[in-house]
């Protein structure tokens, strides 16, 4: 009789547990299931804005941004403004909400947001409408603006006339590039016997960067009597940039 007792504690034993593991694997699922939060690239943010009539697009940027040319169908919820979170209220939470800005950190800050307020799918565009312009996607309404900025003749000019050149592409909405900016001014400042930073506004010199083939900034590039020999993408600190140019 001991020994029936014995398995029929262990038989108890072992089913409780697996009850137990049952549970809590359930609960895992119910706590992450269901909340979708990526950032995609730009074919795949095209392929579920056209597979998903139910989608809102969102445009982060400011209303000056947003007038220069934005996505199709997409409203202009800016996130630097006070009232990001009321406007955002009003979209359908049930729904997906694709985001985007100029470059990628702003529609991500966004998506935090977003996903703090109870959103359960959010996509972020990597690399924003610069990256969506350069896959040759259409934007809609752009001006027909007819001065495209610095031309690629007058580019090779300025970067061959020095030693070194220092080229900082920028934009007054990117925050990365205004931390870097005081760090490159002193480098040029500090080597101005062989080296000349030379500044490019990706806003004004938007034909320039496409040809040149850049769709992310902050983005360096250094040249030494007009020709590139070293680049870089994104935020860096002036002693890995001293390490890697070898000024």
């Amino acid at each position: 009789m001991k020994k029936l007792f014995s398995i029929a504690l262990m038989v108890l034993a072992v089913n409780l547990a697996s009850c137990q593991n049952s549970t809590s694997s359930q609960t895992n699922e119910t706590a992450t299931g269901g909340m979708v939060k990526s950032t995609i690239s730009a074919d795949e943010f095209d392929k579920k804005l056209t597979s998903d009539a139910t989608a809102q697009l969102v445009d982060v940027r400011t209303p000056e941004e947003y007038g220069s040319g934005h996505l199709k169908n997409a409203v202009n919820i800016n996130i630097r403004d006070n009232s990001f979170e009321q406007q955002a209220a009003k979209l359908d939470k049930s729904k997906p909400v694709m985001v985007y800005c100029k470059a990628g950190s702003r529609s991500a800050a966004a998506a935090d947001k977003l996903q703090e307020m109870g959103f359960k799918v959010i996509y972020n565009l990597d690399g924003g409408i610069m990256k969506w312009e350069s896959t040759g996607k259409p934007l809609a309404g752009a001006p027909n603006v007819t001065n495209s900025g610095m031309t690629m003749e007058a580019f090779t000019q300025l970067v061959s006339k020095n030693k070194f050149v220092l080229v900082d592409y920028n934009a007054q909405w990117c925050a990365p590039c205004k931390k870097m900016l005081p760090i490159l001014e002193a480098l040029a400042d500090k080597k101005k016997d062989k080296l000349t930073l030379l500044k490019i506004d990706a806003d004004e010199n938007k034909d320039l960067l496409k040809q040149k083939n850049i769709s992310d900034i902050p983005y360096l590039e250094l040249y030494n009597n007009g020709k590139l020999v070293w680049s870089h993408k994104g935020a860096i600190e002036e002693n890995e940039l001293l390490q890697e140019t070898k000024l």
